[in-house]
């Protein structure tokens, strides 16, 4: 099974293309942007559709003969932000890449939000998503279904990801983590019964993979001013929500183990003396190393259900700083919901998905998407687009529209999240 893993891993990364150099930036991005410095985003697009193939057909009609502006609007915020690298989660993946690359010429086109975006690299590969387990997973008697599969998912490739740049990547030294077992890790924790016994049968666990969709470590190489390339490496996953199951915690316990794998890959040495890529390769991230976190995990430090520990321990882990970005949309919308927003401990600013917020049907807005930079780079700057709604942008923003209790989510229920660097000085490990 890992070997079929790593070569799918090996073949997706084929997928890595050069098109067009970008275009000048818009200006009142480069307003927004300290000079020289390299713009990192994660942006949950929410384009996770129903079966498989669908998203193909919905990108291949012309925009206004959708039956929904959403594709467009995500668009926007992209053209708008104007990331030099971001990694675009919940876009299903297909073996051909034919959905990325549908989403890549029509994001080159210009819009009311500014110049098209034209990223010269991409990376690809395979999600545990809709991958089937060949166990029955969720104890109903079949070994078929979303919920027997590696990761929650109605078709295989759904809730893919994606990571587009300006800079070149170096695919020999990108590594994917698909493949590498839950049962692995040193605390892993199988889930049990409310009367002890273990939640998954022993061969069911012993094949069953940490990751949910996957985890990567894909190699930029960012010139500098002097022409020198320097090595930033972005780390990325999205760990499956802490939710949807019952007093087992088996959801709540996958999304704290995704985390902590970062933990020890950071860490790297002894910690990741266990962590085996789909190439073959063991160990974790080399020390002194650059990089940049990135994901939606799915887990707020303060609010919402999930072991929040794990996210926190990220959040104070000396190898990464975090710039805790804040946005006047997110301080807007907590406070024209109400409802569990107004019991949150977290500060509201920092909220990046905007979720229904009357229990069972939603947890309020959280903070669940994260740009962390290692402690080595300096931070030039960092936001989430979120605008208020009388702001330019605020309109892409979905809405809980108070009539009705209906619920727009406009561009996504996520929100991009982005970080300024200099890289203009050498990491260690250059």
């Amino acid at each position: 099974m890992r070997q079929a893993a790593a070569a799918r891993a090996l073949v997706a990364a084929a997928l890595l293309l050069a098109i067009a150099a970008s275009p000048p930036r818009a200006e009142a991005a480069e307003a927004e942007k300290a000079e020289g410095a390299f713009r990192v985003a994660v942006f949950n697009v929410s384009l996770a559709r129903g079966r498989a193939g669908a998203l193909i057909d919905e990108l291949r009609q012309a925009p206004a003969a959708r039956a929904s502006a959403q594709i467009a609007q995500g668009m926007d915020v992209l053209r708008s932000v104007r990331p030099d690298a971001v990694l675009l989660l919940e876009l299903d993946y297909d073996p051909a890449g034919e959905a990325l690359a549908l989403y890549e010429r029509e994001l080159a086109q210009p819009s009311a939000a500014g110049p098209g975006l034209v990223y010269a690299h991409r990376f690809q590969a395979p999600v545990n998503a809709g991958l089937p387990s060949g166990f029955d997973l969720d104890g109903d008697g079949e070994r078929r279904g979303p919920a027997d599969a590696q990761g929650w998912g109605v078709f295989e490739g759904q809730f893919g990801m994606a990571l587009l740049s300006a800079a070149p990547i170096d695919v020999a030294a990108s590594r994917t983590f698909a493949a590498l077992l839950w049962s692995a890790a040193p605390n892993a924790a199988p889930p049990r019964r409310v009367d002890g016994e273990p939640y998954y049968a022993a061969e069911a666990w012993a094949a069953l993979r940490l990751s949910s969709k996957s985890h990567w470590d894909v190699a930029l190489q960012v010139p500098s001013a002097t022409g020198a390339a320097r090595a930033l490496h972005l780390l990325a996953s999205h760990p499956t929500p802490p939710v949807f199951d019952g007093p087992e915690d088996r959801n709540g316990l996958r999304n704290a183990a995704e985390i902590e794998f970062w933990r020890d890959y950071v860490e790297g040495g002894a910690a990741a003396a266990w962590i085996a890529d789909d190439q073959g390769r063991a160990g974790g991230l080399a020390d002194g190393a650059s990089f940049v976190l990135l994901g939606d995990l799915n887990l707020d430090p303060e609010d919402g259900q999930g072991r929040r520990e794990a996210v926190r321990a990220l959040l104070t882990h000396p190898r990464l700083r975090d710039p805790a970005p804040e946005s006047a949309g997110a301080a807007a919308a907590s406070a024209r919901q109400g409802g569990v927003n107004a019991a949150h401990r977290g500060p509201a600013a920092r909220d990046t998905a905007e979720w229904r917020d009357e229990p069972p049907r939603g947890p309020g807005n959280l903070r669940v998407d994260y740009a962390l930079p290692s402690s080595d780079l300096t931070v030039l700057g960092a936001g989430v687009f979120w605008p208020a709604p009388d702001e330019p942008g605020g309109g892409l923003m979905g809405a809980l529209l108070q009539e009705g209790r209906r619920w727009d989510a406009g561009a996504s229920d996520h929100r991009l999240v982005w970080v300024d660097l200099d890289l203009s000085v050498a990491s260690q490990s250059d």
